[in-house]
């Protein structure tokens, strides 16, 4: 009798271990548009280490995309210094933002291939395969419920990035099916579920805001049903949780952490089904992976042994972004903009020379200008070109490139040799002109070839969507765009920015009438 109850009581304590083993919290940790960002890596993966040494809950990390590039560390590793770190991140899912398609397709599966993450995307395609390249999705086991993680890359990707999926003779490459978008995350998220997915977690990048192509991570919830909660990117804002109806009507969360882990994202899933997220700010994270540490610590000393070279040097912030870290650029002049686009019309001896907001990424503060700066903010591998465009395809650019303002969109064009007046309400650009030889400006010819210093990213159809893409090349250069920027700081302004970029120099007017 002794021992039957010994047995009946161990067996007890058994049940109950079960139960609180299942009962435990899912905590998944999240980040978006790191960008390089590399310092925030050791804390994310050193919170997700502290909550599964607690014991009090099963915790995981994700990736949201555009983690390749967007600063120098990327820049001068064509992004192998972001898989290093990455292998040592044991992400149970990333999903891929449009600027890991900066270095190509073949040049992101090799380090795809190093990092050994779960890669997700149900929407990217070889062109005329049936399958998708990467998984769908992917399933973890936490206790004993499942999560599915499925991963959406915005369509828009194919305009953004478009010189990686179609070749120079503009046949398509890869595709991310904008005509059957929702369908494919609706066909993943169902799959998933019927593999025995207990939750289903999107990894988005995607967006809150609608662009070109008016994809958004708010209409992707409206279109399907079935995602529990949704972990957005690419739109860099900051929002713990807003609720978005599905198409069966139920409130759904969609979060977002910003950019460069100015915030970790932490989604609770409840033992009882409930989503509840947080965001924490990431400077206020204590804790460190030892490993990755280290490995930060190493890759900041081959970057500095790079761009340490002073260049030049500037009383004035080049700006960028505002206080805010909203991109200004992106929807208005500049100053960075203007010297910018004078390096590239001066390297190419160009009538016009621009470049599109988004491609400018960092500020440059007041003070001396070394080569690290430049490449931060002109971090891509973008070489310059000259073409001949018509005034009527000048005009027909600026028209659609600013269509969106007051809004900030990336292609919004930083110029010089040229101006003109936006109008804000209706969506027109009047009162172009162009720069004369003689320091003059006379209004545009609409029926006059004029010579175009841009990047070839801009040419091919990222940046200006494909306003140029037909237009012939004149002189194809193999100087990189940050190379021109470097030399113009040096060679022609003589190693100082002066007064003339203090402010932006009124190339672009914007008006509301």
């Amino acid at each position: 009798m002794k021992n039957k109850k010994l047995f009946l009581g161990m067996l007890a304590l058994m049940m109950g271990c079960h139960v609180a083993l299942a009962q435990r919290s899912i905590v998944i940790l999240y980040e978006n548009d790191a960008h390089c960002g590399i310092d925030g890596y050791t804390k994310i993966a050193g919170l997700r280490d502290a909550i599964n040494s607690s014991d009090t809950a099963y915790a995981a990390a994700v990736c949201c995309g555009d983690f390749l590039q967007g600063n120098t560390t990327g820049a001068i590793s064509k992004g192998q210094y972001i898989a290093d770190i990455l292998r040592y991140m044991d992400y149970h899912a990333l999903t891929l933002g449009n600027h890991e398609f900066d270095y190509g397709v073949p040049r992101l599966k090799e380090l795809l291939e190093q990092v050994g993450t779960p890669v997700v995307c149900a929407n990217l395609y070889e062109a005329g395969e049936p399958e998708p390249i990467f998984a769908p999705y992917v399933i973890h086991q936490y206790g004993d419920k499942k999560v599915a993680y499925v991963g959406a890359c915005t369509p828009e990707t194919m305009i953004l990035e478009g010189y990686s999926f179609y070749d120079t003779n503009g046949i398509l490459l890869y595709d991310l099916k904008p005509k059957t978008f929702y369908q494919l995350i609706q066909k993943a998220v169902d799959d998933a579920r019927a593999e025995g997915a207990d939750y289903v977690v999107l990894l988005s990048h995607v967006g809150e805001t609608p662009q070109s192509m008016g994809f958004s991570s708010h209409r992707l919830v409206n279109n399907t049903r079935g995602i529990d909660v949704v972990l957005d990117g690419h739109s860099h804002e900051i929002f713990e949780g807003v609720k978005v109806k599905n198409l069966d009507g139920k409130e759904i969360i969609v979060t977002q952490t910003g950019t460069q882990f100015a915030n970790v994202g932490k989604l609770v899933i409840t033992p009882d089904g409930r989503f509840i997220t947080k965001l924490i700010k990431g400077k206020d994270i204590p804790n460190e992976n030892a490993k990755i540490s280290a490995t930060t610590d190493s890759i900041h000393k081959m970057v500095e042994a790079v761009t340490s070279e002073v260049v030049a040097h500037s009383d004035y912030r080049l700006v960028v972004s505002d206080e805010n870290a909203q991109w200004v650029v992106r929807g208005e002049e500049t100053n960075a903009g203007d010297l910018v686009a004078d390096a590239y019309r001066h390297a190419l001896k160009a009538d016009i020379g621009l470049e599109n907001g988004g491609g400018i990424r960092n500020d440059i503060l007041a003070g001396d200008i070394t080569y690290g700066d430049i490449i931060g903010m002109l971090p891509y591998d973008n070489t310059l070109r000259r073409i001949a465009v018509s005034g009527e395809q000048l005009k027909e650019m600026l028209t659609r490139c600013t269509s969106l303002v007051p809004v900030l969109d990336g292609n919004f064009p930083q110029c010089s040799g040229i101006r003109f007046v936006v109008h804000a309400k209706s969506h027109n650009v009047s009162d172009i002109e162009i720069l004369q030889e003689d320091g003059s400006y006379a209004p545009i010819d609409l029926h006059h070839t004029y010579s175009v210093a841009l990047t070839n990213y801009n040419h091919e159809g990222g940046g200006f969507f494909d306003s140029f893409k037909k237009c012939p090349v004149l002189f194809e250069s193999s100087l990189r765009y940050y190379e021109a920027l470097a030399d113009y700081l040096r060679k022609v302004l003589g190693g100082t920015t002066g007064e003339a970029y203090a402010q932006p120099q009124g190339r672009i007017k914007i008006v509301t009438d």
